[in-house]
């Protein structure tokens, strides 16, 4: 199984897009996932049509993304329990955020957003997933999304572009 991760996408009107290569790349996917910070449910709509999309609402969307989707997402993939979840809030680090939010569920791999910066390792035996953002990407050099590949095992991966 083909999973495209995107995140923090904040587009708010017509002047900013989805990049071309990321919306490539969810041609051959069976499912995408959303880290938060969608703004519009446009994002939603264009993401739906080319699988299907699980995603959370981040700390700025409005009431409109908050309706659709929860803070929290917890399901299974070919075995293997994948939390979602966008990761801001209060005191600590996102990372610590993100792994208290699961650390009763048992994941084998925590997928988040808000800090926009890419992120691929492990905290114990959990895999921390942070695709950074395809449309903000603040003062990194690059924009970027990853790509999960799921069947008996499991590889994850940073795609940077410019």
């Amino acid at each position: 199984m083909k999973i495209v991760v995107t995140g923090d996408t904040h587009i708010r009107n017509k002047n900013k897009q989805l990049p071309e290569c990321l919306l490539k790349e969810c041609e051959s996917a069976d499912l995408i996932i959303h880290t938060g910070d969608w703004v519009s449910m446009e994002v939603h709509k264009i993401l739906s049509e080319y699988a299907k999309v699980v995603g959370v609402h981040g700390n700025v969307d409005g009431d409109g993304v908050r309706e659709h989707f929860n803070a929290k997402e917890l399901f299974e993939v070919n075995g293997f329990k994948i939390g979602v979840v966008h990761g801001d809030g209060e005191k600590r680090t996102t990372e610590k955020r993100v792994l208290e939010a699961f650390e009763e569920e048992g994941t084998d791999i925590i997928i988040f957003g808000h800090s926009h910066i890419p992120m691929l390792r492990y905290v114990k035996k959990v895999m921390l997933m942070n695709p950074g953002s395809p449309t903000d990407k603040r003062k990194l050099p690059y924009y970027s999304y990853g790509i999960l590949h799921i069947d008996e095992h499991f590889r994850a991966e940073i795609v940077m572009f410019d």
